[in-house]
């Protein structure tokens, strides 16, 4: 793939609403850019990863949000998709013949003032991704990913994984008539995510290693073989993801929360929102940004560290570099990832909101996931991470108790029951320095088991009338 300094269009540079695009490099002194249709994800130049940049047409924001709520009435199939909805922020396809779509996105922002009880502040709102079709905010991204892969022509498509990539990438491929290979670290993906994968007929090749030795054995062969990779350094994975944060503002009457609050693992969803977020900003779509926080597990935290470096000596985290985490430790399998491939890019759009990142241990998170459950939401165990990270911001004083918070739930309950059973039952454990750490059970919800005798059933029944604290 060669640099230029053409970008190539969406449609024709002349038709009326037309947006010109691009790939660019992310490192400002580099600038490097390409056509959209070019295969590689890292800057040829420098190595860096590649964003897919937009020159605007001029857009009228009151007009573009009212042509957003019709479509919801409509009964075309890319207006019935909770990303491809608002297609006019994600212009880069040529053609919407290419468009892979199993209705993702519009997911419900639920209010849970139980958890805001919890972590010191009025209400939490959970933006549940778990509602998406294969249970997790990957499919946001997976549609526009694997609809770019259809456009380009592949026939093939790959991912490294620790589950919930994997479980999407497999679901839109089979939709989209592809072939997908998966590669996930052995051992290390929970059962719900892998039996994703293996019922929607993707190659699956475990590999005797965690995630980040898997990921640098695979990219570099993966895109060698002519496969197209739709790990979350794929550009147009991130423009999928980025529609979140837009259907946040727009259930919110396009008023912006005070906190939006993520778990960070490989970082990409993290890059999405910032860039999400500034977009709408550029177009006049928000009047300002809300703060990003980013919340890494205790035994995952190579962003945490490098920030913390960073305060500490007084120089930029790009200066510094991240430092990998060589053996990443936690339960919330989504987010074990010690080398995340998008740490520049989350970094920027920490810096672009005044935003933080915070670090919660396995108990936190833990118990986190406990609260959520009892508000009636339930979520995978990496997205209690964010109801845990606002606790622990809220009482520092970084999060008012009277601030707007917007907590995102990557995945659905149901993506690791093991985890669930284990917790409530009291048998849950963490591996750290060669030892089983136990988590208590702080919250937890036992089941009884019960002789068939009536008088005892109805003593528990009387016991069970009063709500549990």
């Amino acid at each position: 793939m060669k640099a230029t300094k053409e970008a190539s269009v969406m449609g024709t540079p002349a038709e009326p609403g037309a947006a010109t695009v691009r790939l660019q490099c992310l490192d400002k002194k580099c600038g490097a850019t390409y056509p959209v249709h070019d295969l590689a994800n890292e800057c040829t130049a420098c190595g860096n990863l590649l964003d897919v940049r937009y020159e605007w047409p001029k857009i009228d924001p009151a007009a573009l949000k009212q042509t957003w709520l019709s479509r919801k009435m409509s009964r075309d199939q890319g207006d019935l998709s909770g990303v491809w909805r608002f297609r006019e922020i994600i212009p880069f396809l040529r053609s919407d013949e290419s468009i892979v779509t199993l209705r993702e996105g519009n997911t419900p922002l639920l209010e849970s003032r139980k958890a805001g009880a919890y972590a010191g502040v009025d209400a939490v709102l959970f933006k549940h991704q778990g509602f998406n079709p294969t249970g997790s905010f990957k499919d946001n991204g997976m549609t526009t990913g694997v609809s770019q892969g259809v456009a380009l022509g592949k026939k093939v498509v790959a991912c490294v994984s620790t589950g919930n990539t994997s479980a999407s990438l497999a679901a839109y491929a089979a939709y989209g008539g592809l072939r997908a290979v998966i590669f996930i670290p052995s051992g290390q993906i929970a059962g719900g995510k892998l039996s994703q994968s293996l019922e929607y007929g993707a190659l699956t090749i475990q590999v005797e290693a965690n995630f980040d030795v898997t990921w640098k054995l695979i990219f570099k062969m993966v895109e060698e073989a002519g496969v197209y990779l739709l790990n979350s350094v794929n550009p147009f994975r991130v423009e999928g993801q980025k529609t979140i944060p837009v259907e946040v503002m727009e259930q919110l009457g396009w008023e912006p929360p005070d906190w939006i609050v993520l778990p960070g693992g490989n970082l990409g969803n993290c890059s999405a929102f910032g860039k999400g977020l500034r977009e709408m900003r550029e177009l006049g779509l928000i009047n300002r940004l809300p703060r990003l926080a980013v919340i890494q597990a205790e035994g995952a935290n190579p962003l945490y560290q490098l920030i913390q470096q960073s305060i500490a000596q007084g120089k930029s985290p790009f200066e510094i570099g991240l430092k990998p985490v060589e053996n990443p430790q936690t339960l919330a399998t989504a987010v074990k990832i010690g080398n995340p491939a998008s740490w520049k890019k989350t970094l920027r759009e920490l810096e672009a909101s005044n935003g933080v990142c915070e670090q919660v241990t396995e108990q936190e998170i833990a118990d986190a996931k406990a609260i959520i459950g009892q508000s009636g939401i339930g979520c995978e165990p990496a997205s209690a991470a964010t109801l845990a990270g606002i606790k622990k911001l809220a009482a520092r004083g970084v999060i008012r108790s009277q601030d707007r918070v917007v907590a995102v739930l990557t995945g659905n309950v149901l993506k690791d029951p093991a985890y669930t059973l284990a917790y409530h039952q009291g048998t849950l454990a963490y591996a750290s320095e060669g030892r089983q750490l136990p988590v208590a059970s702080n919250f937890g919800n036992r089941p009884i088991v019960v002789r068939p005798d009536a008088a005892e059933i109805k003593r528990l029944l009387t016991q069970g009338s009063e709500p549990r604290l």
